[in-house]
């Protein structure tokens, strides 16, 4: 029979050079600012993007019909999940995307940015600990992409014992949350 997960593949791209002191430099940083686990989700990310970006090239010397039916696909996708927020967008917007415009989309982020969580990390342990819903349903992937129609969805789930406001972990996140707008408005006047 042999080992069934064996059968996946590959979901990245490793970097061509593996010594290259300014890529492992960003790639770091990355990996602080989002919470990363492993800078394998980081080339997740740019292959996720590259892949974006080659379909946009292929599209531009395409202007038949059947092109402009597929930048349209493409843009539907891109904007369903909130990587490409202009208006009108056109090819150009696609190829300017960033490697952050993809990890702004995570499950993980999304938490942390919404004050679900103190930090990055502590975002992807309640993901991974089940303590997270999306829609009502719980998710314990990090990496989950996070349409738009979802984005207001994100709760704790409804069996979570963070779901109760008197949880000490819960008044900490809030706590925290309060203080920093505190400070934002002290400075604002």
């Amino acid at each position: 029979m042999g080992d069934p997960r064996r059968r996946f593949k590959k979901t990245y791209e490793t970097p061509n050079h593996p010594w290259i002191k300014e890529r492992i430099e960003r790639e770091k940083e990355l990996c602080r600012k989002y919470g990363l686990r492993r800078k394998r989700e980081v080339w997740k990310a740019e292959t996720i993007l590259r892949k974006y970006r080659r379909q946009a090239r292929r599209l531009i010397s395409d202007r038949t019909e059947q092109g402009a039916k597929e930048a349209v696909q493409l843009f539907n996708v891109l904007k369903r999940y909130g990587i490409l927020k202009v208006e009108n967008p056109t090819l150009d917007d696609v190829l300017s995307l960033t490697v952050e415009d993809i990890l702004e989309r995570r499950l993980q982020t999304l938490v942390f940015r919404k004050g679900l969580a103190r930090t990055p990390k502590q975002a992807r342990q309640l993901i991974v600990h089940g303590h997270i819903a999306v829609n009502g349903r719980v998710v314990t992937a990090p990496s989950y992409m996070v349409s738009v129609e979802e984005e207001d969805k994100i709760t704790y789930a409804k069996n979570s014992p963070f779901n109760d406001p008197n949880h000490p972990e819960r008044a900490k996140i809030i706590g925290l949350e309060e203080t920093e707008t505190q400070k934002i408005e002290s400075t604002d006047e």
